[in-house]
């Protein structure tokens, strides 16, 4: 074997800073005397992490994310023999003649540990028949195996000690588990590691070293015990920690905080699609469970692509029947591609940014894109897998959690980082997730419940491959009330087949031996891990899936209508309000989800005694009214158009409007505002808005179907606006530049389903009713020469939400009626008596 494919001369020793400590320095320098022609390193923590900054930096979540400072010890050393080759030794391990000998002919040499150290309490509680030490390894640059490492590392970083989680019972099971070609050469332990360590002499009796085999010997002097250690040791006094209840919640880099990432969306972080990829065929059942699982996902931002290869059209007659864009199908004919090909389609289809696999045959929590998306968010990372999953076999009435590992199907990755699929009629998942773990920053979340693998008789993969899955486990629910109670809690959150559940605690048809045998694994093997509680089940009681229909429907109802609150502010409107609460009526969005508020200010017209008589028929119509009186003061001489009088009249239109969130906005999640001389409206517009799943969005207010833009504070900025003379058109502190100067309206952008635009109007505007909780007001003075629902749309561009408009959806405003870019309800509004009527 030539030199360029050996083993380099060269040695790396780890160790928190430059300043060893003395007892350490004689056996450190006696590797440098016995090997004087090698080059020699001495690897700070400093020195480590921007190594890996430079050459790893996808593992960074996972190393700077471990508690313990031992398993970044652990890690480095597997990172620095992949990229330089050479020799790493703990700084505890002496040097009794040279290597060289040794590594003849070799690319790869692990040492195992005494036998006698299997013995020890916390060996057997692992089940290591033998144990391959990491405090010595010796390694040619590149070598095949320590890719297969770094795969190992990030499913496995979660485990509860170090031990498992980097140190040598990780390593011997990352041997046990090397791809075919890649194995090491593992050396006797009376080569490297002849003395015990001091438990296993004390349990064993001492051993001296043999001097004629011996080339190396380890003191095991526990320097992993010392504070900010860089060096590991031996099993012996390591304390093999367990998860506490919060670590076995959600976790990637230490927990990932849902709670402070909904925060952070409501207060406008961006919130990016996820494309959820379904390929499917000629399983309506689990299709459509799947496609519930969806539909109940918290993370609303999000579509579900549905490529449909089977023969079988009822699946995308239910898909019709939903009616939700968010679901889209796309059916091919049943050509027999390979299930690598149709997941390449899927991708291609996609619009997020992020792409998520959605089997149709498995289950997902409610929170599960919410979770992955937040872990990826929260450490910049690429990908998200998850560490764990549980593992179903309803008809054998097992549930389990699953071993830790990169679970190909849970994967949540960004679009771009995504390659190909091969195309392969099954296993196409794994080099995919194989690629994307090596390839980029890569999250390995501990959060079994939010994915439940299912075994029903046709899967992909057989049942003996199902069967080592539950053999692998790290806890197991047989039949029996474990189980059931497990799959009630399930029930309370996923949409299970009602026969799983109301036999839930029927026997299984499985043999005594299985069952005992079944009992015998949840009780004991597989003990590096504790019992895994479902972080997000809740503890409900027995689940009568026959009982309460209605309430079930009208769960469902509710989470397809949110509640919504329909808003108008008018002046001088009786009019209108005719027609304005006839539209109210004929909007097809569900009653019961619907609740109005209206404001009155300085009206001579009659319009808030038209008001109150209106309001007991409102009353039985609608979820909840809420009337309220205020007057500004506003009084206008001349057009309300002017120039002259838009900061006044536009200032006190914002205060109402700020004045009627407050007193009408309680529990409901939209907010649609409305004015009240808009004559034509699509009866589906609360849906249509609904649909472009964005939480600020208008509708297209038209003179006449078809005709000009009336509201023109909905626009889109023209490319080279920053390099126009805006000062120009600066009034009293705010823009009014003339029609088309530097802006394009709705009119001019037709043919587009959806857009992004820097001001809208609010003729009609939805809002997702946390961004007003969290401050999204409309301005009363100039925000960035902006005011009302122009400088609401720049107070949410600096929040981080974007406004949305929807071309092709419209709504009329005759010119005739308000004679400006403003409508009638514009004017409305100014101070004083407040009524809060009629709340339901």
């Amino acid at each position: 074997m030539s030199e360029k494919h050996g083993i380099p001369h060269l040695i790396h020793q780890t160790w928190k800073n430059e300043d060893v400590p003395h007892e350490w320095r004689d056996w450190s320098e006696s590797w440098r005397r016995h090997h004087p022609d090698w080059g020699y390193r001495l690897w700070t923590d400093s020195d480590n992490r921007a190594f890996l900054e430079e050459h790893y930096a996808w593992f960074l979540p996972v190393y700077d994310g471990y508690r313990e400072p031992i398993k970044r010890a652990d890690a480095i050393r597997y990172f620095l023999l992949d990229h330089f080759g050479g020799l790493y030794v703990d700084m505890d391990f002496e040097c009794l003649r040279p290597m060289t000998g040794l590594f003849a002919g070799k690319e790869l040499v692990l040492g195992l540990e005494p036998e006698a150290h299997t013995q020890l309490p916390v060996s057997r509680r692992g089940g290591m028949r033998r144990i391959v030490c990491n405090a010595f390894m010796a390694s040619r640059p590149g070598h095949p195996f320590w890719a297969h490492v770094h795969r190992q590392l990030v499913g496995a970083h979660t485990r509860p000690g170090p031990l498992d989680a980097t140190g040598p019972f990780f390593l011997t099971r990352a041997v046990d588990s090397a791809p075919e070609g890649c194995s090491p050469a593992v050396l006797a332990a009376d080569t490297l590691y002849p003395k015990l360590s001091p438990a296993a002499a004390e349990l064993c009796g001492p051993r001296e070293a043999d001097p004629e085999r011996a080339h190396a010997v380890h003191h095991w002097s526990g320097s992993w015990d010392r504070e900010g250690s860089g060096a590991t040791g031996t099993p012996t006094g390591r304390k093999v920690g367990f998860w506490t209840s919060q670590d076995l919640q959600p976790c990637a880099h230490g927990t990932v905080d849902l709670d402070a990432q909904r925060r952070r969306w409501a207060a406008g972080s961006p919130a990016p699609t996820v494309s959820c990829l379904m390929v499917t065929k000629d399983r309506l059942p689990l299709a459509r469970r799947a496609i519930r699982c969806f539909l109940a996902q918290t993370y609303t931002r999000a579509e579900l692509v549905v490529v449909d290869d089977g023969a079988d059209t009822a699946l995308e007659d239910h898909v019709r029947d939903l009616a939700d864009e968010r679901i889209r199908l796309h059916r091919l004919p049943p050509e027999g591609r390979t299930l690598g090909e149709l997941r390449n389609i899927a991708v291609d289809l996609a619009t997020g940014s992020y792409v998520c696999q959605w089997d149709d045959d498995d289950l997902y929590d409610p929170e599960r894109l919410e979770v992955q998306l937040a872990a990826v968010l929260a450490l910049g990372a690429t990908a998200c897998f998850l560490a764990r999953e549980r593992l179903w076999w309803p008809a054998r009435r097992k549930l389990a959690v699953s071993g830790v590992r990169v679970w190909e199907g849970s994967m949540l990755c960004a679009k771009e980082a995504l390659p190909r699929y091969p195309e392969q009629r099954r296993g196409e998942d794994s080099p995919v997730a194989e690629a994307v773990v090596r390839g980029g920053r890569t999250v390995s979340l501990d959060a079994p419940e939010l994915y439940t693998y299912v075994f029903h008789g046709a899967n992909t993969f057989d049942e003996p491959h199902f069967t080592s899955l539950f053999d692998a486990a790290t806890q197991l629910w047989p039949a029996g009330g474990a189980y059931a109670d497990q799959v009630y809690a399930m029930a309370a959150r996923l949409p299970l087949d009602p026969a799983d559940v109301l036999e839930a605690e029927t026997a299984p048809e499985n043999t005594a031996a299985d069952t005992a045998e079944d009992t015998a694994q949840a009780t004991a093997g597989n003990t590096a891990d504790p019992p895994a509680p479902v972080p997000h089940a809740r503890r409900t009681a027995p689940v009568d899936v026959r009982a309460n229909a209605e309430e079930a429907e009208d769960a469902a109802d509710a989470e397809e209508h949110p509640p919504l609150l329909v808003l108008t502010p008018v002046k001088d409107a009786a009019a209108f309000l005719p027609r304005h609460l006839d539209n109210l009526r004929a909007l097809d969005y569900p009653r019961q989800a619907l609740s109005l508020g209206l404001l009155e200010g300085d009206s001579s017209d009659g319009t808030w005694q038209a008001l109150q008589d209106a309001l007991p028929a409102l009353e039985a119509d609608f979820r909840r009214v809420t009337l309220v009186r205020r007057h500004f003061g506003l009084g206008l001489t001349g057009p309300r158009w002017a120039r002259g009088v838009q900061r006044q009249r536009r200032s006190a239109l914002a205060m109402a409007r700020n004045h009627l969130l407050s007193c009408a906005l309680a529990d409901e999640r939209w907010v649609l505002w409305l004015d009240v001389d808009v004559t034509e409206c699509p009866a589906d517009l609360v849906q249509r808005l609904l649909a472009a799943r964005q939480e600020i969005v208008v509708p297209h207010c038209v003179t006449e179907p078809g005709g000009p833009s009336f509201d023109l504070n909905t626009f889109v900025l023209h490319p080279d606006a920053d390099a126009l003379d805006w000062d120009r058109w600066l009034r009293d502190g705010i823009l009014q530049p003339p029609r088309g100067f530097g802006r394009s309206y709705l009119d001019e952008l037709r043919g587009h389903e959806m857009v992004r635009v820097d001001g809208v109007g609010g003729t009609a505007l939805l809002v997702h009713a946390d961004l007003h909780r969290d401050g999204l007001v409309f301005p009363a003075v100039p925000h960035r020469r902006l005011i009302e629902t122009e400088g609401l749309a720049a107070l949410a561009q600096d929040m981080g939400v974007g406004c949305w408009a929807l071309p092709g959806v419209e709504v009329v405003h005759p010119a005739h009626w308000g004679g400006g870019p403003l409508s009638q309800a514009g004017e409305a509004a100014a101070g004083g008596e407040s009524r809060d009527i009629g709340r339901r």
